[in-house]
């Protein structure tokens, strides 16, 4: 049982995203410096009973003042949520989110799955977007995902870049891995742009690579059958983990809690899950699919994960975070005999509703987008968006401040060599933007957290920075900080 601080943390965590919307690293501080109060407090050896009354009166004191509602009930899950802060490589900032890092599976089972729009309890949905309006003023869709141009080309790779993602939480820093067996780590902010280093030791094309929650980390995937973690400060690596079944690695992510477990998908169709500290698969770790797994996607609390694979399989299993053991769950197929290429989870579509949801990259010219509808996994088609996507991994995600805004915005690449923005609220005519730029198919899209810069790569190994469009207010915001 997770002792009464590790409770106590992860009350205020869940929390955590109200305080100081619009800085997340004041966020990441406060939860890390209520950590750590709370580690030598509890050394003082406080009474069990004088600790719940503390619990019980503090999550009142949180619900009166921000207005949402947490029961008592809910205990439990802040219980797995604590428990799971002991993993190594773990990192309080992934608690950040009360809509979905931070949200376990009781409190998803609370959803009411059988209706169209699920709705937590003690919120109530409205089409009008009223609050996100209220914090992004007036603007359109369109207008708030309009770019200025190009702010950097990056050239560093001499083969496919598969994948770029900005660091969590990070505007400055992005990461780009490529087939020519490299990856690299870039500074974007301050200009100019910048390659900080190139990260060398697989034989063959990394396929894919993530963030650790404190971005202190790299994990990447190969051809040539390993997985590799790299410390991102010295560039080196730190662990080289093969592939149980010497196979081609086609994917790879971190446990989203307990970042001392990663998990892969193989060319041989297996869903496996590792021990950092140990390199060895954990037992009863392994899932299994008909075709090779080519993207992989965990729910933010590490509960549930989905796998596809290049026979058009949507496998979804249950996760258990304490063991690592995974049981299958769901499985759907998109489009009979055309690979999946990219997975993408998001716990909430809008901010006044609900709508857990996952976005789905099928080689068969289409974006689709699914809702999640029970706790097993389980996805129902609810939009698909027409691009050029038959013979490369493309890429996809959600919109990082979609919740803020009034419609919910996705981006994704496309073998046309642009990168388009739909409107996944819009019945018609979804498309809000198409950038081009690109002489190549665009593989893979990321935003930075503040929407204000975008990476796109292609197939010739050529990675784009995009400069979003300020609107008035942030011109005027911009400049007081300039002054």
């Amino acid at each position: 049982m997770a002792s009464s601080w590790q409770q106590i943390l992860a009350l205020d965590a869940r929390y955590n995203a109200y305080r100081t919307p619009n800085s997340p690293q004041f966020r990441t501080l406060y939860v890390k410096r209520r950590s750590q109060l709370l580690r030598e407090n509890a050394k003082a050896g406080f009474d069990p009973l004088i600790r719940k009354q503390y619990l019980r009166q503090r999550m009142q004191l949180l619900a009166d003042k921000y207005g949402a509602t947490i029961t008592l009930s809910d205990q439990s899950s802040l219980r797995s949520r604590s428990a799971s802060t002991r993993g190594s490589f773990t990192n309080l900032s992934a608690l950040d989110d009360p809509y979905g890092r931070s949200q376990s599976r009781q409190s998803f089972n609370q959803l009411d799955i059988s209706g169209e729009n699920p709705v937590p309890k003690g919120l109530t949905p409205t089409k009008n977007a009223e609050a996100s309006r209220a914090l992004v003023g007036d603007n359109t869709i369109g207008e708030n995902y309009a770019f200025a141009g190009m702010h950097h080309i990056f050239d560093q790779h001499t083969k496919a870049v598969t994948s770029v993602k900005f660091a969590n939480d990070d505007k400055s820093r992005v990461a780009c891995c490529s087939l020519d067996g490299t990856l690299s780590v870039c500074q974007v902010l301050p200009s100019p742009a910048t390659v900080i280093c190139i990260l060398k030791g697989h034989s063959d094309g990394v396929t894919d690579f993530c963030w650790s929650l404190s971005n202190d980390l790299l994990l990447s995937s190969s051809m040539d059958g390993t997985i590799r973690l790299w410390v991102v400060s010295s560039g080196k690596c730190a662990r080289i983990m093969e592939d149980p079944n010497k196979a081609p690695v086609l994917c790879c992510t971190f446990q989203p809690i307990n970042n001392n477990l990663v998990i892969s998908g193989n060319s041989r169709g297996h869903a496996q899950v590792i021990n950092v500290s140990t390199g060895k698969r954990v037992r009863g770790g392994v899932g299994k699919m008909p075709g090779s797994i080519l993207s992989l996607a965990c729910n933010d609390t590490g509960s549930l994960l989905w796998g596809g694979d290049d026979r058009s399989n949507l496998q979804s299993f249950i996760f258990d975070v304490t063991s690592g053991k995974l049981t299958k769950g769901k499985r759907v197929v998109v489009s009979e005999g055309h690979p999946i290429t990219c997975l993408s989870f998001r716990a909430w579509i809008s901010r006044e509703a609900s709508d857990p949801s996952l976005l789905v990259n099928c080689a068969y010219n289409s974006l689709c987008l699914y809702r999640i509808v029970n706790n097993d996994g389980e996805v129902r088609l609810r939009k698909t968006f027409s691009i050029k996507h038959r013979n490369e991994n493309i890429r996809s995600s959600f919109c990082p401040l979609m919740s803020f805004r009034e419609g919910a915005c996705v981006v994704t690449g496309s073998e046309d060599m642009s990168v388009y923005f739909f409107d996944i609220e819009r019945t018609t005519k979804p498309c809000v933007n198409k950038l081009q730029g690109h002489s190549a198919p665009v593989l893979s899209v990321s935003f930075n957290y503040d929407e204000s810069l975008l990476a796109s790569s292609d197939s010739d190994g050529l990675v784009i920075i995009w400069k979003r469009q300020q609107n008035a207010e942030e011109s005027r915001q911009s400049l007081d900080q300039d002054i």
